[in-house]
C-alpha cells in the first residue's frame, strides 16, 4: 500500500491511472477513496477534487449498473478528508462520518430488492419452523441501519487509513501520536447523549439509528487505549486481544462508556500529570 501511494503522490497523471484502474476491480475500489482522501489530505480540495473527477468515471458504471455504495464511499470519503484538512478535528470528522452511513441506509431503502430476497428466504425458514415471535420487519429495519453503520465505520477506517499514509511518507511517527490524541470532548458528547435520549424517547427516526451515535465514540475510546497502553509500555497483545473481544456486544458498550467518561475525566491528561507529579 506504501508504494501504490509514493505511485500516486509522484503527479497528478500517476494518481489518475492508479484511482481509475483501482475503480474497475470490485472490492478493490474501495481503494481509491483512501488514494483520493491522501492527495486532499497532502495536497489540498482542489486538487483532490481534480483527481475525483476522474475517480468517478470508473465508480459511475457500478452507480449505473445498479451499485450506489461504491459512488457514496468514494464521494463520502472525500467529504471527510476535507473536513479533517480544513477543520484538522477528529471530533467533527467523526460526527460528519454519520452522513455516510445514513446515505447508505437511504439507498438501501430505495433499492430494496437484495433485502427483500433474503427475507423472503427468512419468512420462509421462520414459517416452515413455526418460529413467530421473530418481528421480521424490526429485525428488517435494525439490519438497514446496521448495515449503514457498517459503512459509515469503513468510511472512517478508510479516512484513517489515507491519514496514516500521509504520516508515513511525509511525517513518520506522526499519525500515532494524532490518534492517541483524538478524544470527544465534553460538549460533542452532550449532543450525541442528546440525540441518543431523542430517539429512544422521542422516536422521530427509527430506533436503529442509536448505532450511528456509538461510532464515533468507539473511535475516541479506541484512541485512549492505544494511548494508555503506549504511555505505559504494555504489550501489544493487550490491542490484540482487545480487537478480538469488540466481536462480543458488551466489550463494544464499554469501550463506548469508556469514551463518553473519558469526555469529563480526561484519563490522558491525568495520566501525564501523574507522571510529571
Amino acid at each position: 500500500m506504501q508504494g501504490l501511494a509514493e505511485f500516486v503522490m509522484k503527479g497528478r497523471k500517476q494518481a489518475i491511472i492508479a484511482v481509475m484502474l483501482l475503480g474497475l476491480i470490485p472490492l478493490i475500489y474501495f481503494l481509491g477513496p483512501v488514494l483520493v482522501a491522501l492527495i486532499v489530505l497532502r495536497k489540498g480540495v482542489r486538487e483532490g477534487a481534480m483527481v475525483l473527477a476522474w475517480a468517478i468515471l470508473p465508480i459511475g458504471a457500478w452507480a449505473y449498473a445498479g451499485d450506489l455504495i461504491p459512488l457514496i464511499m468514494l464521494l463520502g470519503v472525500f467529504g471527510l478528508a476535507s473536513l479533517l484538512r480544513e477543520s484538522e478535528s477528529w471530533e467533527l470528522t467523526l460526527i460528519a462520518a454519520i452522513a455516510v452511513g445514513a446515505c447508505v441506509e437511504i439507498n438501501m431503502r430505495l433499492q430494496p430488492l437484495i433485502l427483500d430476497t433474503a427475507f423472503q428466504q427468512l419468512e420462509l425458514y421462520t414459517t416452515a419452523n413455526n418460529l413467530q415471535g421473530l418481528q421480521l420487519e424490526e429485525l428488517r429495519e435494525q439490519t438497514v441501519s446496521f448495515i449503514g453503520a457498517i459503512y459509515m465505520f469503513l468510511a472512517l477506517v478508510l479516512l484513517v487509513v489515507a491519514r496514516w499514509l500521509q504520516a508515513t511518507l511525509y511525517n513518520p511517527g506522526g499519525f500515532q501520536s494524532e490518534f492517541h490524541s483524538l478524544r470527544v470532548e465534553q460538549k460533542i458528547a452532550l449532543l450525541l447523549l442528546g440525540l441518543y435520549l431523542l430517539i429512544n424517547f422521542v422516536g422521530v427516526v427509527p430506533g436503529a439509528w442509536v448505532i450511528y451515535l456509538f461510532i464515533p465514540l468507539v473511535f475516541s475510546g479506541l484512541a485512549l487505549i492505544h494511548s494508555v497502553v503506549k504511555k505505559k509500555q504494555l504489550s501489544n497483545l493487550w490491542l490484540k486481544a482487545l480487537y478480538v473481544l469488540l466481536m462480543f456486544p458488551i466489550v463494544l458498550q464499554l469501550v463506548v462508556l469508556l469514551a463518553l467518561v473519558d469526555s469529563w475525566y480526561d484519563f490522558r491528561k491525568r495520566l501525564v500529570s501523574k507522571e510529571t507529579g
